[in-house]
């Protein structure tokens, strides 16, 4: 019985969402189940449709897809039942792979507290991996983790106008 591990993608770069999406495109293609939590995003992304080409790959969205300086009430209600939902789902071992995509910036956001996030990581099952993705990863999740990879930006096409592209940033 393999040890599932914990991983951490932060940082300011682009890559964070793409490198957990390619992930789980690895775990799927070795006959691995994949459940991917979009916290934040409530948008139309290609992602969305990954269901429809890989068998074992099931992607939710917990979000409303809009950036706020105060979360509205429909955001922190959609926030707490996705996070009740990943904290059954990573329990149940159902799963090989969880992603918490954008979990990080919900932190970040206040939509749900950073003990209950530490307590859902202690109750997964052994064998499930975990993926926590965004910007602002709380120093507390970095030490829980067990691998971190920083994104950091150096240079990005958005400084000169580009908007995001489908299939590439969307």
């Amino acid at each position: 019985m393999d040890k599932g591990f914990i991983q951490v993608y932060t940082g300011d770069g682009k890559g964070k969402t793409t490198a957990a999406l390619g992930l789980s495109v690895r775990a799927v293609c070795a006959g691995k189940k994949v459940f991917f939590a979009q916290f934040i995003k409530g948008m139309k992304c290609s992602e969305l449709d990954a269901g429809n080409y890989l068998k074992g790959f099931q992607i939710k969205q917990y979000g409303c897809g809009r950036f706020f300086k105060k979360p509205a009430d429909e955001d922190l209600m959609q926030a707490n039942e996705g996070l009740k939902e990943c904290e059954l789902i990573l329990a149940s071992g159902e799963y090989d792979l969880v992603v918490l995509d954008e979990i990080n910036v919900a932190l970040h956001c206040k939509l749900f507290p950073l003990d209950r996030v530490l307590e859902m990581l202690d109750k997964k099952n052994e064998r499930t991996e975990v993926v926590l993705t965004g910007r602002y990863a709380p120093q507390e999740l970095i030490d829980k983790a067990d691998l971190v990879t920083e994104m950091k930006e150096i240079k990005h096409y958005y400084t000169k106008g580009v908007k995001a592209r489908k299939g590439i940033e969307k």
